[in-house]
């Protein structure tokens, strides 16, 4: 960037902070409310936002209501992540690893009387994971207590820009009169319109808390959560068949999306490609027929225990009756998300939104946290740092983690030119993989970086044990403008597998043979 377009960019953001802050002030001097926020949704930004917001004064409420799932599926505080996503999903694939450890171990001495009576039991895996979260439920709602945020238990939406309704259990009604409001009531899942999809399949609402064994699941879509839930599905013992409408891991560099998908069929996941379901009948026996049709006409049909949607997510807007407080969605109104500035403000000026309810924002945990806390302090501590939803990392947690930062190597192409663009890459062999003789055939990192001058670094994709743990130290260096001339002076810690991204060395565009001859070469 030019220092003329950087003056004239942050000429700009200043001129919109000044507006900003002169909106606001303006609402303090002439009105009085009786809450400073009220932030509609529980979850992971909301309450960020919610708990930094008390710690500069403001009167804040929290409202949470959690509509069950058409399985019937509920949860408490905390949102998404906390009850039916991140953590639950770390720890499906944490009893995954397990399983793999406990065969390995075999290798390294580890002896067991009868290796062959060693069974996942899937009702105490449910049971240890829910209770886990039960108890983040209440530690988040004594927290909420400790820091004198209120919680308000029932379903929000508007009356008005300064009115918030809450519809209780009981079904009365009460309205806060606010200041400001945030909106964080994020998304669920998707269903598609077909005959009984909702009546008997599932989704990741449902999956941590399923009272009986998966059996034999069809997973259908092939984004990250149902790559994931497949993982850990066949991890723990159980069939598992993925059908992919088009792509995998829409939105990732397709290169690394192919090879994790390749991964997985390694390890015994079945892919159904250009595949879509027509129908789910429930069989005599409990079982599902899930009828399908590829896209060359060919069609099918298939007998499952267990069908899990995971086709996207809508986010959670319907029910806030925007148009009373003139809140209008993205993309013309097309979209069920909401379009914000560079300062989460809606169309309306005091209400402003966070979270996976953006439109064409990263739908992260920490990226809702870091906005939410962001825009506490710009509303109540004069503070003017901005949300930079820039170079965010993130895992996908499949049997072989894949972790990336930065840009993909077909987004700097297009981007920046192919000539422009440089790719270094390179195979690996993770050492504690060798005695029990596991593949090493997928394990692969690549910088995608610039050709001119030190090369500054674009992106970072790796895919390997660990991956999320790695990616994330990588991430920061990448933020703080990490150069592949910085990168081949970094010296690795031996042996490890993160020490391979500072020996990369080998271009795409050589032609050499990426693959190393040893542990240390």
């Amino acid at each position: 960037m030019s220092f003329l377009v950087a003056r004239r960019v942050g000429s700009l953001i200043n001129a919109h902070y000044a507006r900003f802050l002169s909106t606001h002030t303006t609402l303090l001097a002439k009105d009085s409310f009786e809450y400073d926020l009220v932030v509609i949704g529980g979850g992971s930004g909301g309450l960020a936002c919610a708990k930094e917001a008390v710690q500069f004064g403001a009167k804040v409420a929290v409202l949470d209501f959690v509509k069950p799932s058409p399985r019937g599926t509920k949860w408490g505080l905390g949102g998404t992540c906390v009850n039916v996503g991140c953590i639950p999903k770390k720890l499906m694939h944490q009893a995954s690893l397990l399983g793999e450890a406990i065969h390995d171990s075999q290798a390294y001495g580890w002896k067991f009387a009868e290796p062959e009576s060693i069974k996942h039991d899937w009702a105490t895996l449910t049971e240890s994971v829910q209770n886990h979260i039960k108890s983040v439920n209440w530690v988040t709602r004594v927290d909420l207590r400790d820091k004198k945020v209120e919680y308000v238990n029932g379903l929000g939406y508007f009356k008005d820009a300064h009115n918030v309704v809450a519809l209780m259990k009981n079904q009365t009604e009460r309205v806060l009169n606010t200041k400001h409001v945030v909106v964080a009531v994020g998304g669920r899942p998707r269903y598609p319109n077909i005959p009984g999809a909702m009546e008997y399949g599932i989704t990741s609402d449902d999956i941590f808390s399923l009272p009986q064994e998966p059996g034999k699941t069809l997973v259908v879509g092939a984004g990250y959560i149902g790559l994931e839930c497949a993982g850990f599905l066949k991890g723990l013992g159980y069939d598992a068949t993925v059908m992919v409408r088009s792509i995998l891991l829409r939105g990732f560099d397709q290169q690394m999306a192919t090879m994790v998908g390749d991964a997985m069929g390694e390890k015994g996941i079945k892919f159904m490609h250009k595949t879509q379901p027509q129908s789910v009948e429930k069989q005599g026996d409990g079982r599902l027929l899930v009828k399908y049709r590829s896209d060359d006409g060919t069609e099918g049909s298939d007998i499952y225990d267990t069908v899990l949607f995971a086709i996207g997510r809508t986010a959670c807007t319907a029910d806030l009756k925007l148009d009373q407080a003139g809140v209008t969605t993205a993309d013309g109104g097309k979209s069920d998300k909401l379009d914000v500035d560079s300062f989460e403000r809606t169309n309306v000026d005091n209400i402003f939104a966070v979270g996976d309810v953006l439109y064409k924002r990263p739908e992260l945990t920490p990226v809702a946290i870091h906005a939410g806390r962001l825009l506490a302090r710009r509303l109540f501590n004069n503070q003017d740092a901005i949300m930079d939803y820039a170079d965010v990392a993130t895992t996908i947690f499949s049997p072989l983690e894949y972790g990336c930062v930065g840009m993909s190597e077909e987004n700097a192409e297009a981007k920046f030119g192919k000539d422009k663009v440089e790719v270094f890459h390179a195979y690996y062999k993770p050492t504690e993989f060798f005695v029990p003789q596991r593949s090493v055939r997928y394990c692969y990192l690549k910088a995608v970086a610039l050709l001119e001058g030190d090369q500054k670094v674009l992106g970072l994709h790796f895919l390997g044990p660990v991956a999320g743990e790695i990616i994330q130290g990588f991430a920061a260096a990448l933020k703080s403008g990490l150069t592949m001339k910085i990168l081949k002076n970094t010296v690795g810690i031996h042996p490890t597998v993160a020490e391979e991204f500072t020996r990369l060395l080998i271009t795409k565009s050589s032609g050499l043979d990426p693959t190393p001859a040893t542990c240390c070469s």
